[in-house]
């Protein structure tokens, strides 16, 4: 017979960049209980301080990276890791453990030699109380996002950094090296662009896009903001109109009023250029 779990399983899934990270974990409530370090009657309360956390409830919660990560400056392989931490009123230490079989924080069977990684973070007071333990993540962008914990007013943020850019190359080469279609060359020139890397290399890849067959909006949007980058206004504008006018024969609207944006910028950078 089953029956309700006072600390519900969850499981969470990020993607970053071309990478992803995942979290199982239980939840549990604070329910009115001191959840860090002493009660006032001097009692432990769940999470003593100085004592190793399982970072949720029931078995050990479980965190898996599918590519390399650096985190706090050091490399972690992509894999599975037990988490746990070490918490102290003013600093904690959060621990990547390569043994994840034991239940909750193993205790008496954790062996610190087994850890992957190990480092030094510090607690933040939030406002609002956490009520369920939480896991979550936030500050995203193509190469890096935080782990955040909060849990009554307790906050850890962890950074996460991944090599996005190494990735994304080694697939565009190998995109590259087979029979690229516009698509291929479109991609790798939007993501040089959004990152604003290797400008005059994007501009050839969208012009043999465009050579190839992709007469579009977003292409032709593409290469103007390229362009713009590279401090040729009086092309990009040239190159957003005719997006523009594409945008408008498809009603995408959002494409419209991007490129017009974009038009009146490029003219005052022009004008002030003079």
């Amino acid at each position: 017979m089953s029956h309700p779990k006072a600390s519900p399983f969850s499981r969470i899934e990020q993607e970053v960049g071309l990478s992803k990270i995942s979290i199982e974990y239980s939840r549990p409530s604070a329910r009115g209980r001191t959840l860090f370090g002493n009660q006032e009657n001097g009692e432990p309360g769940l999470v003593p301080y100085g004592r190793i956390w399982r970072v949720g409830a029931n078995e050990s919660t479980k965190i898996s990276f599918d590519s390399d990560v650096v985190i706090d400056g050091q490399e972690l392989k992509k894999g599975t890791y037990a988490l746990y931490a070490f918490p102290e009123e003013n600093k904690w230490q959060i621990v990547f453990h390569n043994n994840s079989t034991h239940w909750g924080d193993g205790r008496t069977n954790y062996n610190p030699e087994e850890d992957a990684l190990r480092i030094l973070v510090l607690p933040t007071k939030t406002h609002d109380f956490q009520e369920s333990f939480l896991i979550s993540f936030d500050n995203l962008d193509h190469n890096s996002v935080s782990m955040i914990w909060n849990w009554g007013n307790t906050q850890i943020s962890t950074p996460i950094q991944f090599d996005t850019k190494s990735i994304m190359q080694r697939q565009i080469d190998e995109e590259l090296s087979k029979t690229p279609t516009p698509q291929t060359f479109y991609e790798a020139a939007r993501y040089y662009q959004e990152q604003g890397i290797y400008s005059i290399k994007a501009l050839s890849y969208i012009d043999l896009a465009i050579e190839k067959g992709g007469y579009t909006y977003y292409y032709h949007r593409v290469r103007s903001l390229i362009l713009a980058d590279l401090n040729r206004y009086t092309e990009a504008i040239k190159e957003a109109k005719l997006s523009l006018k594409l945008a408008k024969k498809e009603d995408k609207d959002e494409f419209v009023r991007l490129n017009e944006d974009n038009i009146r910028k490029w003219k005052t950078l022009l004008s002030q250029n003079k």
